[in-house]
């Protein structure tokens, strides 16, 4: 039967269980352009009423816009109407000089500096800040988020890991164990991360942004192997790898989050051509692609519009010949062993 928003999957081996299809909230941040606060709303509410029950924020997000918008629409439904869930290991903090603060990445956003801290007292502290921006008293699952020596350099991100697993490893477990949340996880950005970072710690999920998509699944006999045998679950945080597999390989395409190279926009021109002999939307084959590997429970594309949302959630159900995923295969465009739909 074909999967709907109100599919759910188990987490590991916890009692959670998230639907297979989520919002990410990162565009509420104002990630590449600014939105207003109608759009905001309005975005969310096309969201609630399209069945999505699964929200996914963190602090960095637009520097806490994201939980601030997120959990003011969140706070007036039933809490046990809706899951989410939230990043740690980045605290915010006002800045030295709030004139003239630089607030990049972000379009917008708000005036709030980041440090990181990856500690016992700092993910309690992070937690309990991410809390009161969503207005919330409890959310799901927590994300370490962003542990990865692109961010930290070498030295630095040994020392994290370092602090992780010597002390904050702790404040996530007391927090499962007390029942505050019900999970936790960590936000992984490379196959690299995937491969070593993430095996260094007890995990119940990896909440995967680039490393297993339509495009690239280099992880799937390493990484996506790994959470596999070790019975970690993984959310797919990047479904579209950043944007060129919903906007196409003209235009603004970004992959990685960044302009995607001549490269890239080269095998999505192959994977246009099959889409179009087998009438086809690429954004479909990408979610639906995804939802095939055994270790996926749930993936959360995001939105800044309604309209983008809608057709996210039509993107789910829409049909697919068996054909179009062999034909991609025969092409090398994806991995000869990739799951597939059925």
């Amino acid at each position: 039967m074909p999967l709907s928003v109100a599919t759910r999957r188990k987490v590991g081996n916890t009692a959670l269980e998230l639907p297979v299809f989520g919002f990410g909230a990162a565009h509420l941040g104002e990630l590449y352009s600014r939105v207003d606060e109608e759009s905001s709303q309005a975005t969310l509410e096309a969201a609630w009423n399209t069945g999505i029950r699964y929200y996914d924020t963190a602090p960095w997000y637009g520097r806490g816009l994201s939980e601030h918008r997120l959990g003011g629409f969140l706070r007036t439904r039933h809490r046990d109407g809706f899951f989410l869930t939230t990043k740690v290991g980045r605290t915010l903090h006002r800045p030295a000089d709030p004139k003239s603060f630089d607030r990049s990445p972000w379009a917008g956003g708000l005036n709030f500096d980041v440090r990181f801290d990856y500690s016992h007292d700092g993910i309690m502290r992070s937690y309990e800040g991410a809390l009161q921006r969503l207005a919330l008293d409890t959310v799901d699952a927590l994300v370490i988020h962003d542990l990865d020596i692109a961010y930290h350099g070498a030295e630095v991100q040994l020392a994290h890991e370092k602090a992780l697993v010597s002390s904050g490893m702790k404040a996530l477990e007391e927090l499962k164990r007390s029942g505050d949340i019900k999970a936790f996880g960590m936000g992984i950005n490379t196959n690299v991360a995937l491969e070593k970072t993430a095996t260094q710690v007890q995990l119940d999920f990896c909440l995967v942004a680039m490393p297993y998509t339509l495009l690239d699944q280099q992880s799937l006999t390493t990484g996506m192997a790994e959470c596999l045998k070790r019975g970690v679950s993984v959310i797919i945080g990047a479904p579209f790898a950043s944007g060129i597999l919903v906007t196409g390989s003209s235009g603004a395409a970004n992959y990685g989050y960044a302009k995607a190279t001549p490269e890239v926009q080269a095998k999505v021109r192959g994977m246009e051509a099959v889409c179009r002999a087998h009438n086809v939307a690429l954004p479909a084959a990408a979610l639906q692609f995804l939802l095939a590997h055994p270790a996926v429970v749930s993936v959360i594309p995001g939105g800044a519009k309604p309209e983008e949302v809608v057709q996210n959630v039509a993107s789910l159900a829409a049909p697919i010949p068996a054909g179009f995923w062999f034909d991609l295969k025969a092409q090398g465009l994806i991995h000869p062993e990739a799951p597939v739909p059925a």
